[in-house]
């Protein structure tokens, strides 16, 4: 997502790293330690760019990925019948039944933005409570230099999260599904989704929009905020786990690096000026899987095979924190 609409801020000065990225993950990830580790043995995995920083390593791992459905995102992300379920709140047509390590499991995907707000301005334009102010009811996201814009991106790693999701038991609702509603939903509204659905986890996909030179992914944290319609305390330490363990599985799996330009380099950020979050009663974190603005990470966000990798990251650490 970029920094400029109803939940970001200006963007903020690039920071060079306080440290190596080991020890910034080591000590907030404790979950994730292991994977960093073999992370930083043989290198960041596949993908068409590499990791920054300290950790960088040209070399390569293959890992096994969970297959999708057949025929659900194909590679290009094309989405086929089978990932098209709307936003009804049930889980795709084909999915197994619920079985597996996440049965009884509610999961909320919240796909950034949705493909129809360029055409719905005014409607998205128009101010909601967030609880410690107002803000405009959703953007239209961002997009990278030749393109491929945010809300695309986000639904497909959405259906591609979904699927290996349901595989493993869960209820995976989504709070829109591209066309259904054709703008929108505002952003109070996505958070009483997941409120409403009773989730055990909520996450919210974006990608950023910041300047050339700043890449790498981040994870954004509730902070404990009352005030309002907004009371985050119940939930800020298990959404604090939650992000923790998505930030060091995402690191993992796909190799790209903590951003270089917000978080210090943990690739963690608390926030209490998004909607999303302050109004959410269910342990709820957003991800910025990269920079769409900047050339590297624009090459990972357009690739099929990457977006597969991230939805695999993504799902790995709700896996870890709904299993605890």
């Amino acid at each position: 997502m970029s920094y400029v609409g109803p939940d970001f801020d200006p963007p903020q000065p690039r920071r060079s790293r306080r440290g190596p990225l080991t020890v910034a993950l080591a000590a907030l990830v404790p979950g994730a330690l292991l994977g960093w580790l073999v992370y930083e043995a043989v290198g960041a995995p596949g993908g068409s760019g590499q990791a920054a920083g300290p950790a960088s390593s040209s070399a390569s791992v293959s890992r096994p990925l969970s297959a999708s459905p057949s025929g659900s995102v194909t590679d290009d992300g094309k989405v086929s019948p089978t990932a098209s379920a709307k936003a009804s709140g049930t889980p795709s047509a084909s999915a197994p039944a619920a079985s597996g390590p996440l049965k009884g499991k509610v999961v909320v995907i919240d796909p950034g933005h949705n493909p129809g707000n360029f055409r719905h301005t005014a409607e998205i334009n128009r101010q909601v409570d967030i609880g410690t102010n107002s803000k405009e009811c959703d953007t239209t996201g961002t997009s990278t230099n030749s393109g491929y814009t945010e809300a695309r991106f986000t639904l497909d790693v959405a259906h591609r999260l979904r699927a290996i999701l349901e595989q493993q038991g869960a209820t995976v609702k989504f709070t829109h599904d591209g066309d259904s509603p054709p703008w929108g939903p505002c952003v109070d509204e996505r958070a009483r989704i997941g409120n409403n659905a009773h989730a055990d986890a909520a996450v919210s996909i974006h990608a950023d929009g910041s300047a050339e030179g700043n890449r790498g992914f981040h994870v954004i944290l509730p902070a404990a905020v009352h005030a309002g319609a907004a009371d985050t305390r119940p939930i800020a330490a298990p959404s604090k786990s939650l992000g923790e363990r998505i930030a060091g599985n995402f690191l993992r799996v796909t190799g790209e690096p903590p951003s270089n330009y917000i978080g210090d380099g943990t690739g963690l950020v608390t926030r209490k000026d998004l909607g999303g979050l302050n109004l959410s009663t269910v342990p709820k974190v957003f991800i910025e899987c990269g920079n769409m603005r900047d050339s590297k990470d624009a090459a990972l966000l357009t690739s099929g095979a990457w977006r597969q990798k991230a939805a695999q990251g993504i799902s790995e650490g709700i896996v870890s924190f709904l299993r605890g």
